[in-house]
């Protein structure tokens, strides 16, 4: 247990990298440390649980380790406190000695091409966030009456997209997609699935395991345009690919020789195209694309050659970003928290005391879940190399400081990790009611709060 002379850190987002972070503050024995993850939702593991797709329930059982986390005895949980709102950069720098940004990064990057802001061209994030029953995602967002819908992106939150909307209810039923969600997709109108990359197959940067379960879907048949694919084993491109690439055209090459087997929904996979407007006067009816090619420069141009792709929705899923944090350092270039070696840097470039940061927000939405282990990791390691200074700056009085009595002077209601584990047990119940898998998910603030008693 924490002693009056731990070191006393929060940590902002309750995501892989906020845990990871709080994991290895922990798990170090220079330094005791009593650590406290902050959320403004009332449920933990972030991106684990409003990312990853409801049917990839091996990269879900990551939630097992970060529970571990959340259940050591000098780890704290505290949901439902807006940062900026409920507490300040102030408020932190006095309760704590070091603060911790790992708040990801959670809107999606735009095309910037006309017919952008049409309605039903949309954000990925959006929709993986809906299916994934995000309190802040109305289930009502998305009615899925179009017949046909482009997928831009090449990576894996594309091919989460296009999994979802491919599969049939049936499909789904097994997993913790809310109820409604899981209506409307049954109701879904789609037929066919257009996935959009500018570029060719070897710079996409999709992982042959997502690809592969494209291939394994029994609701769709793949289509892939022979020509697309076909690169000469011993040309440039080919022997400079990473082992990954030449495994992902592996994959294309086998589907572009199949012969459809009839199934309900089809999937277009298509390389070397980028949209270049989307049409429509009071909502999408259209996509106008033109094929690409890589120049001399190894620069993407565009061919001129172009042709309507007549789909009703648009999904962009060409990256993510991060957003400013209130009275945080912010690069509106990188969309990351300027940094040197995880800590906060400030206008004038020097190191902020006591702010540090991981994850996305850090080093951009780059890198797999566990790639935020290693870099959690890198950041505690300063702060822990800080801990004398950071104890040399506790003000007086600090000692009887506490995140709950300045919560509770200011009336606001935080959630801890019991109130988590009511919140999963009212979801195992909910599935079991339903007679749907291992849990189905609340997707409504009143939901969450109406399981613990909260009006």
């Amino acid at each position: 247990m924490s002693s009056p002379d731990s070191l006393r850190v929060a940590v902002i987002g309750s995501g892989p990298a906020g845990i990871y972070t709080a994991d290895a503050l922990t798990r170090q024995s220079r330094e005791t440390v009593a650590v406290d993850v902050i959320d403004r939702l009332p449920t933990p593991y972030g991106l684990v649980r409003y990312g990853v797709a409801p049917d990839h329930t091996k990269i879900k059982g990551v939630a097992r380790t970060l529970r571990q986390v959340l259940e050591h005895p000098d780890v704290r949980f505290i949901g439902g406190v807006r940062f900026g709102r409920d507490v300040t950069v102030d408020d932190l720098n006095r309760v704590y000695d070091a603060v911790v940004y790992a708040t990801g990064a959670s809107v999606d990057r735009k095309l910037g091409i006309p017919g952008e802001d049409l309605p039903g061209s949309v954000a990925a994030t959006d929709f993986v966030n809906w299916y994934c029953g995000h309190p802040d995602t109305d289930v009502q967002r998305f009615l899925l009456d179009a017949k046909e819908i482009a997928v831009v992106g090449a990576g894996n939150v594309a091919l989460d997209v296009v999994r979802v909307l491919a599969k049939s209810a049936d499909e789904l039923r097994h997993t913790d997609i809310p109820q409604p969600v899981l209506e409307v997709l049954a109701a879904s109108k789609v037929l066919r699935i257009h996935l959009l990359a500018r570029r060719g197959p070897l710079q996409a940067k999709f992982t042959a395991p997502e690809l592969r379960d494209l291939g394994e879907l029994a609701n769709a048949d793949i289509t892939v345009r022979p020509e697309q694919i076909d690169i000469d084993p011993a040309s440039e491109a080919m022997l400079s690919a990473a082992r990954a690439a030449r495994t992902n055209l592996k994959i294309l090459t086998s589907w572009a020789r199949q012969e459809p087997a009839g199934r309900p929904r089809q999937i277009d996979l298509r390389f070397w195209v980028r949209p270049i407007e989307i049409l429509g006067q009071e909502s999408v009816a259209g996509l106008r694309v033109e094929r690409t090619e890589l120049g001399d420069d190894g620069r993407l141009t565009g061919t001129g050659e172009e042709e309507v792709l007549d789909v009703g929705m648009v999904f962009r899923s060409i990256g993510y970003m991060g957003v400013p944090l209130p009275d945080v350092p912010f690069d509106e270039s990188t969309r990351t928290v300027p940094h040197a070696d995880g800590r906060v840097l400030g206008p004038d470039g020097a190191a902020l005391p006591g702010q540090y940061v991981a994850g996305w927000i850090k080093r951009g939405a780059t890198g797999v879940i566990g790639t935020n282990k290693s870099d959690a990791a890198a950041t505690v390691r300063g702060l822990l190399d800080d801990a004398p200074v950071l104890r040399e700056r506790r003000g007086e009085g600090a000692e009887e400081l506490s995140i709950d009595r300045l919560l509770g002077e200011r009336g606001v209601t935080f959630t801890d990790y019991g109130d988590w584990l009511t919140i999963d047990a009212a979801e195992a119940e909910r599935a079991a009611d339903l007679g749907r898998g291992e849990r189905v998910k609340l997707h409504r603030w009143d939901e969450l709060y109406g399981a613990l008693g909260h009006s």
